[in-house]
């Protein structure tokens, strides 16, 4: 029984230094996500910018920042109030109002050597028709595209990169992966238990036999 207890407490401490390890390897992006502004809550854009084109009254935001993905991305700061945003831009016949949050991150997310530049508001005056990349190209020039069409900088930051991967170590901090879906590295670590699992077992029967 001992044995079997020792190896049990193998398994665990090994697990753990495989957890952290995992965690210390644990990478993001660095890039622009886009938001829809609904009632007093954001929601992660299901369409780009190019594709999307809100009507009159809405606001749409945009924050930059190191990501895993979707589901732990952050959601811009500061005020998302229509009336409060476009408060100075009057209503006028054949065009609309869509308003924009432009949120360019913290120093912990900036590309080495930048700093971002404060939160802003703006409101575009638009044609009908018009996409939320078109009110983007209205009041937060200049902005940069890839070969993809992914963008990759509004209002000239970041000065460089666009949607590069980064290791935990280059950030202060990298926020968990919400728990309102699947982890990508839980099927890992069921392979990994299993793994230690039976090596422990053999190795507790082992000592039994000797």
């Amino acid at each position: 029984m001992t044995s079997v207890r020792r190896a049990a407490a193998l398994l665990v401490a090994s697990l753990l230094v495989l957890a952290a390890a995992a965690q210390a390897q644990a990478a993001g992006y660095r890039y622009w996500s886009f938001w829809d502004r609904s009632g007093d809550r954001w929601t992660y854009a299901t369409q780009g910018p190019a594709m999307e084109r809100p009507d009159d009254g809405e606001v749409r935001g945009f924050r930059f920042a190191v990501s895993a993905d979707s589901s732990d991305a952050h959601q811009p700061r500061g005020t998302a109030d229509f009336g409060s945003i476009c408060a100075k831009t009057p209503a006028k016949a054949g065009t609309k109002r869509v308003a924009l949050v432009l949120d360019f991150g913290t120093p912990a997310d900036a590309p080495s050597g930048e700093t971002p530049p404060a939160e802003r508001t703006v409101c575009a005056r638009l044609a009908p028709d018009a996409t939320t990349a078109d009110a983007l190209a209205e009041t937060a020039k200049p902005l940069r595209y890839d070969t993809n069409a992914l963008l990759c900088a509004i209002a000239g930051y970041p000065a460089r990169g666009c949607g590069e991967q980064v290791a935990a170590g280059e950030k202060k901090s990298v926020q968990a992966p919400a728990d309102d879906g699947p982890s990508l590295g839980l099927p890992l670590g069921v392979g990994v238990v299993v793994v230690l699992g039976g090596a422990a077992f053999w190795q507790a029967r082992r000592r039994r036999n000797a």
